[in-house]
């Protein structure tokens, strides 16, 4: 008897604690037997999903709309038939994003999964914020680009047609005053670009330093910038990563990688999911990423032609020409090299080698 109240005190007060616990907690939070039974949730999950507290004994079943979106009690059953923690982003009918994490709820005992608890992060502003950042870095290097070269080569053509004009004709004073006057606006005109550059340039080089990157942590955020087509398309998306960091601009590394997964999803025909394999390894003093598909492919000529400016490879899908360009500027810039390997109809490989440092 004695023995029986202690147990019934320890469960009490476990219970307490749990209550306690999912009372205060800040997080969208849920309790999920294995019967797919709601038994408890957070007063955050309340809100957040419009969950009545007559909802608790309930079938997930019946209440799988207030959570808006499909999958979520497939999810729960993989989890309780498994074992094994589950962590992935979905997004809402009302367009906003979570990262979901539904971790199992073992019984020590009998060392199986009870039920799961499932928790809710609110990420909807940072995935905004990785598809500004891509927006942002592709417009900047696109700016500089168009600067140092759509206007700094016309500009020294000018240039170079006065200073013939100049030594060709026999000047008099209005016109050589006019050609003077011309040269000196070239002159004013040609040192605010030299000014915009050189600003772009030095606001980079303090901004933008290199440092120990985490590949798969900056997979993890391309995948987030990519959520939508990778969820519209059901794109698979698998790595192997035999170097596990490097050595290089945040932001431009992520750019590389957003720029090619983006790509080969963007060129993967409607009639097949999107297949993605990346790599990374040391090689030849190079660290190498390596990002496959199965695409569309590429015939011998696209392959010269990608990497410049405005080129594609089809008008058949949504794009400008830019992405690829840019990669191979911040590749080449850093000293590094591209190599595209596939065939036609069978997908493409890029190879960024990048100098190790």
């Amino acid at each position: 008897m004695q023995n029986q109240r202690e147990q019934i005190r320890d469960l009490t007060i476990e219970n307490e604690l749990l209550e306690n616990y999912f009372s205060n907690t800040i997080i969208p939070q849920l309790f999920v037997d294995a019967e797919l039974i709601l038994r408890k949730f957070t007063p955050p999950a309340m809100r957040q999903f419009k969950l009545e507290k007559e909802y608790v004994g309930k079938s997930m079943e019946d209440i799988k709309d207030n959570f808006r979106f499909p999958g979520i009690l497939e999810n729960i059953k993989i989890v309780i038939a498994t074992g094994k923690i589950l962590e992935k982003e979905v997004q809402t009918t009302d367009m906003r994003w979570f990262q979901m994490n539904i971790l199992p709820y073992v019984v020590r005992k009998e060392k199986k999964a009870d039920g799961v608890i499932i928790t809710f992060v609110d990420i909807t502003a940072r995935v905004r914020d990785l598809k500004d950042q891509e927006r942002l870095v592709a417009e900047h290097e696109l700016l500089l680009d168009t600067i140092a070269h759509d206007i700094k080569n016309p500009l020294l053509g000018l240039n170079l047609g006065v200073e013939v004009m100049k030594n060709a004709i026999d000047l008099d004073g209005k016109l050589a005053k006019l050609i003077t006057g011309f040269e000196r606006s070239l002159t004013n005109l040609k040192q605010v670009v030299e000014g915009l550059i050189q600003s772009h340039w030095s606001k980079q080089k303090y901004q933008a330093s290199s440092e120990n990157i985490d590949i798969e942590e900056i997979l993890q955020d391309v995948r987030l910038s990519l959520a939508s087509a990778i969820q519209d398309t059901g794109a698979v998306i698998s790595y192997r990563l035999d170097l596990a960091e490097i050595v290089f601009v945040r932001r431009k590394l992520r750019s590389i990688i957003y720029n090619l997964i983006s790509n080969a999803i963007k060129y993967t025909p409607a009639d097949r999911k999107p297949d993605i394999t990346i790599s990374s390894e040391i090689t030849d003093g190079f660290t190498l990423i390596k990002v496959s598909d199965k695409g569309i492919g590429l015939n011998k000529d696209s392959k010269s032609l990608i990497l410049e400016k405005f080129k594609r490879v089809t008008t058949n899908v949504e794009g400008s020409g830019v992405g690829l360009y840019l990669v191979n500027a911040i590749v080449t810039s850093a000293g590094g090299k591209i190599e595209i390997e596939g065939e036609e109809g069978l997908g493409s490989t890029f190879k960024i080698f990048l100098p190790v440092q």
